[in-house]
């Protein structure tokens, strides 16, 4: 006998009975990190809450008032995961998350209705389907569709939308009935008891199906056909959106276009266009900036060669710099006796580093100034550079190379 769920898939609340319920543990993610719940796993004589198959997620809801947190299937009977103990044999209410019910619904049922259209118009059988948070998609046995099937596709799916055909289970009480050679299937699972439930959309098809479904294809609005990517070798992901969802996904869609209004400054028709001129303008800008830094790098090489004061040691942080930038002051001071500090990135925080001088100096304080800084570097003739996680110990560098001038006698 089909769950009370799958006879109505409208029933929104049931009375019934406990008739076991035993202590467990359930793996789950909470806030993106993986967690054990301690709890109790339910069987009820019935119940309204759908156990995850046929590729639709299963139900949420409650018992009484306590919170069911997973549903699954053994067998004939839904195992209703909670953390509260229930009496067994005693009478109680179960209640469905009817918001959450009714979108799985609407995502399953249009696949059904997208998968018998895409077969029957093009010959492409759907090998699998995933009922995603915002988006769903339908593999299909091909490699693609073209623009013009898409639309074909997309308009006769919502025309028979519009015709408000009926959707509907029946029970075969068993797999070796002669019509469920005439089902659209992908075969039973291995543990499968009981009657064999058909979902069938009036004058479309008859599909093998454990799930919950609308009863009539109006329910489903509309479907909107997103686009055709790329799957497993031989086959295409159709992803798609129905119901509620279509009218989220245009919500989404137009608070994108107000701030891309903002930002473009012109109609939506011509974003692509806009952006296009943004970016060329952008990467101008950019090889500007680049050559007024590299610019920037000989004056600072230049400033300090014809500095009369000048020491043998030359510190210096520039938060726009990069490792061409500090290079270059390098190679055009380009004097072994002096002693180059150079940092570049943000000096509260992370960036590079580059030590130059004479080679021996540079190989006893490279790698203590990359510890100083919590990064990691490397020397090659007289130069030890690298990344740098604390920029704000620049200070710290300074006063270890001074000291190492004092101690050594290398500071004028």
């Amino acid at each position: 006998m089909a769950l009370s769920c799958q006879q109505d898939s409208y029933l929104r609340e049931l009375s019934t009975r406990v008739k076991s319920c035993v202590p467990a543990r359930l793996q789950t993610v909470v806030n993106g990190k993986k967690q054990k719940l301690e709890g109790f796993e339910v069987v009820l004589e019935d119940t309204v809450l759908f156990p995850e198959g046929g590729g639709q997620p299963d139900d949420r809801g409650k018992i009484n008032s306590v919170d069911v947190h997973r549903v699954t299937r053994r067998g004939a009977e839904a195992v209703h995961f909670v953390q509260s103990d229930l009496e067994v044999n005693s009478e109680v209410n179960v209640t469905v998350d009817w918001t959450r019910r009714f979108d799985h619904m609407q995502q399953h049922s249009a696949q059904h209705l997208v998968t018998a259209i895409a077969e029957q118009k093009y010959g492409y059988k759907t090998t699998s389907w995933n009922l995603g948070e915002k988006t769903s998609f339908i593999e299909l046995d091909t490699t693609s569709l073209t623009e013009e099937q898409l639309k074909e596709l997309e308009d006769e799916v919502n025309a028979k939308i519009r015709a408000s055909l009926p959707m509907y289970p029946r029970l075969f009480e068993s797999v070796d009935d002669p019509k469920i050679a005439e089902v659209r299937t992908r075969g039973l699972p291995d543990d499968h008891v009981g009657p064999v439930r058909v979902v069938i959309i009036e004058g479309i098809e008859a599909n093998m199906c454990c799930g919950t479904h609308v009863a009539n294809l109006s329910h489903l609005q509309a479907v909107k056909l997103l686009s055709v990517e790329k799957g497993k070798k031989g086959k295409c992901n159709l992803v798609f959106v129905a119901g509620s969802r279509v009218l989220q996904y245009l919500g989404r869609c137009y608070q994108t276009e107000k701030a891309l209004n903002s930002v473009f400054k012109g109609p939506p028709e011509e974003y692509a266009e806009l952006a296009d001129k943004m970016q060329k303008n952008l990467k101008a800008a950019q090889k500007n900036a680049l050559t007024l830094l590299r610019d920037l790098a000989v004056l600072e090489a230049q400033k300090f060669k014809t500095n009369p004061e000048r020491e043998n040691f030359f510190s210096l942080h520039r938060k726009e710099g990069d490792n061409e930038f500090m290079n270059i002051i390098v190679n055009e001071i380009n004097d072994e006796n002096v002693v180059l500090f150079l940092t570049v990135g943000d000096e509260q925080g992370s960036g590079m580093f580059l030590l130059a001088g004479p080679e021996d100096t540079v190989v006893t304080l490279g790698p203590k100034v990359s510890d100083l800084l919590e990064g990691k570097g490397f020397g090659k003739k007289g130069r030890f550079q690298g990344k740098a996680n604390k920029l704000i110990n620049r200070p710290k560098v300074e006063e270890l190379l001074q000291e190492y001038f004092r101690s050594s006698g290398a500071e004028k």
